[in-house]
């Protein structure tokens, strides 16, 4: 579970979810560059991990522009010599309506697959290259149980299904190069752009009837995040793990 010496990006770094990827997996011995639209926020991060005495970079990037993810990948090449993980984290779901397809503005469509599915492809081909010459690498996308469908939020769950098929094309594209792809798919985690969604009574009515009867935390899914990147997965690429306490089994 060491990642002692290798160098990872963390988008949607921030705030939540991509903030306590960032806390892991510095923890475990990586150089970090932690990379948000909302540049305050990871300066903000930056001088926390570094205080900690770990290695940290604040980038700001928009995951949905090609020039941005590029210079993002320059930028983290340049300050640490290598790129050897990617966590594709960044997405839009806080502050989306509940709202079925026949209500859906197409272009709210639009801006949720901007971000959450070209975000990831761009930034997975921004850091194939450095992969290459660093011998190889470690992608991980972040999905969601949400993928297996609802509708009340049809361009989110769409987005996370796409992810899935992305995953494994890239897995297939690259594998070759020694990068691995993976997924994760959360179910619900606890945070403020779940909470600006679903209430917490709500979301705790509906935790409860999972096969671990609780609302998950950020920190439940660091641990398979920071394996994914380490060399104990190198033989697995094109998975998706769900972490959702036994939701979709409910």
């Amino acid at each position: 579970m060491s990642l002692a010496e290798k160098v990872v990006i963390i988008t949607g770094a921030g705030q939540g979810i991509g903030r306590a990827y960032a806390a892991a997996i510095a923890g475990a011995g990586a150089s970090v560059a932690v990379a948000d639209l909302n540049q305050g926020a990871v300066d903000e991060l930056a001088e926390e991990l570094t205080a900690a005495g770990h290695q940290a970079l604040a980038v700001h990037v928009d995951v949905a522009d090609e020039a941005s993810t590029l210079q993002m990948a320059a930028a983290v090449e340049e300050r640490f010599g290598r790129i050897d993980g990617l966590v594709s984290n960044a997405a839009l779901y806080a502050g989306l309506a509940l709202r079925g397809p026949m209500d859906l503005p197409v272009d709210e469509w639009d801006r949720v697959m901007a971000v959450n599915v070209r975000g990831p492809f761009l930034c997975a081909r921004a850091v194939v290259p450095a992969m290459r010459r660093a011998g190889g690498g470690s992608i991980v996308n972040q999905s969601s149980t949400g993928a297996w469908g609802s509708a009340a939020l049809t361009h989110y769950t769409s987005s996370k299904a796409a992810v899935i098929g992305l995953t494994r094309s890239l897995a297939k594209s690259f594998g070759g190069d020694g990068i691995v792809v993976n997924a994760i798919a959360p179910g619900q985690i606890a945070t403020d752009a779940t909470l600006s969604l679903i209430p917490e009574e709500r979301l705790e009515r509906m935790s409860a009837t999972q096969a671990i009867g609780r609302i998950g935390t950020p920190e439940d899914l660091c641990a398979a995040v920071v394996f994914l990147l380490g060399d104990g997965a190198g033989f697995m690429t094109g998975q998706v793990l769900v972490i959702d306490g036994g939701l979709v089994m409910a």
